[in-house]
């Protein structure tokens, strides 16, 4: 809010010496050490080197020109360049109370919206949703909850796996080998027996094999039968992924399956060698290097004994079927042609980092007159505590369902033991809402592109970085307005708010950067940029409860000090919610 108010008259103060400068680029941020002023610009120095002159004189010519003397003490010119600005404790102050009246909460809507796509979580049917699918069903929401909250038009996608050679091997499973009681009392277990059992067989006959790719074969030729029993399994799948998704919060605007693209990949595949960019290669077609990147970074070269060999895409195989790669331009195109996007992020694990490179450079090849960003959102691992992959004691893969019960069994406990008054029926409302919380936290607060080790113990711990404590110093807020016999912001939203102790000082200008954050979130799509800044209000916040007395402070300082407390709650509550994390009135 403040920063932008700056960031305009700044722009405009650089229109005044140069008319035709382009200022979109003319951004204040945060300084990055309080003792140099709050916030501070280096961009003077960029359109210096444009127009070859000396920096710290233009930001001499440039500060005669900005007129900030109603929010700054003082705009001072250090380095090579920069200009650090010292925001007056009235600018602040008015800034606050404008969120306490309900005009804003510390961000504005963009003036320039795009139309983002956000492709995530992509389950596989047939198959139960696993602690893999966590990080990208989570992550996806996240940024997709951010970017319209920010005034982007989101349409979210979740691409999934529902077509592919495991069907082959699944039909045969289910017209040989199917238990009719256990699909109905457990269908996704089943159903991942049936394909245990006859991948198993495969391996060592190969007529398995061969009679399931003729099962393959017949329901990609559109056999009556094979398509029934197909699209039972999707139904069935489809209940167990509404159900996870339902107990996430987690919405999509689409589900588009591999299987909805079959019609065009013949279509792409003949489109792309029409236009030379695919050939043949030893009877499959590819798509090679082009020569137009260097070989450190082309995606279709790779380094074997010391020289650079072709690492092609291919899109067809000899035998004259599709792959994921044919899936993934056709979805690409249609995307494009649909909903006219001028981003898309893919958020998946970082295996698949070298396939969406080489999708995005084929598509570039493709489709050059595209002005699209495509974004490859990839994340790590979840390790255990042995630092290798998180397993079952079993070595199982860990089952979604399985990993949100356990997180709500642990948080009821933990609630029972703090809150035995409370009735049962609460404690397992806020063990639901603290249980799932901690286990989307735990992971959204982590760098993403960082593998972490998964542990009960401290995604559950009421300190340090965590949902439950971000949670509880939200509850600790609403006590206060319970304590004062005040219900909320409302009774605050005349309040004049007065920052006059260091503590009130520290919590009002971390409350500023709220929307700067979000900003910045939705451009790196790090959520733990959010995280962060949560768990720092979190901080700001108990150090002004302890310094500066709230209910027992005179009048006007109460009202003050209630209206901070409010907003206080207000971001905490907003961000959290970002995040896909709810909050509950009492712990």
């Amino acid at each position: 809010m403040l920063h932008r108010i700056l960031e305009q008259r700044l722009q405009k103060a650089v229109r005044a010496l140069f008319p035709d400068a382009t200022t979109a680029n003319i951004l204040v941020r945060p300084c990055p050490d309080p003792k140099f002023g709050d916030y501070q610009t280096n961009a003077l120095m960029s359109v210096a080197k444009e127009r070859k002159m000396n920096p710290r004189q233009l930001a001499t010519d440039v500060l005669a020109k900005l007129d900030v003397a109603d929010l700054c003490d003082k705009v001072e010119i250090a380095g090579a360049g920069f200009l650090n600005f010292r925001v007056k404790a009235t600018a602040i102050a008015q800034t606050l109370e404008a969120a306490a009246r309900g005009e804003h909460l510390f961000f504005t809507k963009t003036e320039k919206p795009r139309t983002v796509v956000v492709d995530f979580s992509s389950p596989n049917v047939a198959k139960p949703m696993h602690v893999g699918h966590i990080r990208s069903t989570i992550l996806g929401d996240s940024l997709a909850r951010i970017l319209r909250t920010l005034g982007h038009h989101v349409v979210t996608d979740n691409h999934i796996g529902d077509w592919g050679t495991q069907f082959g091997k699944l039909l045969i499973g289910w017209k040989h080998h199917l238990d009719a009681a256990m699909l109905q009392a457990d269908p996704i277990s089943e159903m991942e027996r049936l394909y245990k059992l006859v991948n198993a067989a495969s391996e060592n006959d190969a007529s398995i094999l061969e009679a399931a790719r003729q099962e393959l074969v017949k329901l990609q030729g559109g056999d009556e039968e094979n398509l029934r029993i197909w699209r039972e399994m999707i139904e069935l799948s489809q209940h167990q992924f509404n159900d996870i998704y339902g107990r996430l919060g987690v919405k999509f605007d689409h589900a588009l399956g591999e299987s909805f693209y079959n019609p065009w990949l013949r279509e792409v595949v003949q489109e792309l060698r029409e236009r030379e960019i695919a050939r043949e290669t030893e009877g499959a077609i590819g798509i090679f290097s082009d020569g137009s990147l260097p070989p450190k970074e082309d995606p279709f070269l790779i380094q074997r004994d010391g020289e650079w060999q072709a690492n092609p895409c291919l899109i067809q195989k000899s035998d004259g079927g599709f792959n994921y790669a044919t899936t993934d331009l056709a979805t690409l195109k249609y995307r494009l042609e649909t909903w006219h996007p001028e981003e898309i992020a893919y958020v998946t694990d970082g295996r698949q980092q070298l396939h969406f490179r080489q999708i995005f450079a084929v598509f570039n090849r493709w489709h050059p007159e595209a002005k699209i960003k495509l974004a490859h959102v990839w994340f790590g691992s979840i390790l255990g505590e042995d630092g290798k992959p998180f397993k079952t004691r079993s070595g199982e893969t860990v089952k979604l369902f399985e990993l949100l019960d356990e997180a709500e069994e642990r948080a009821f406990k933990v609630v029972s033991e703090k809150n035995p008054e409370v009735s049962e029926a609460e404690r397992k409302e806020i063990a639901r809402v603290v249980g799932i919380g901690s286990v989307k936290y735990a992971d959204l607060q982590q760098n993403r592109q960082s593998d972490y080790v998964f542990s009960w113990d401290k995604m559950l711990s009421l300190q340090g970085n965590t949902a439950p404590y971000l949670q509880y110093a939200y509850t600790r807020v609403q006590s206060i307005f319970r304590k004062s016999g005040e219900a909320s912001l409302a009774e605050n939203q005349k309040a004049k708010i007065e920052l006059i102790a260091p503590e009130e000082m520290s919590l009002a200008k971390h409350l500023l950067n709220f929307g700067l954050i979000l900003e910045a979130v939705a451009e790196d799509y790090r959520p733990n940029f959010l995280c962060s800044y949560l768990y720092e209000l979190a901080g700001h916040f108990a150090r002004f409860y302890e310094n500066c007395p709230v209910l027992k402070a005179e009048k006007a300082e109460r009202d003050s000090r209630l209206a901070l407390s409010a907003l206080t709650a207000h971001v905490l509550k907003q961000g959290l919610e970002l995040l896909g994390i709810e909050t509950v009135e009492q712990m």
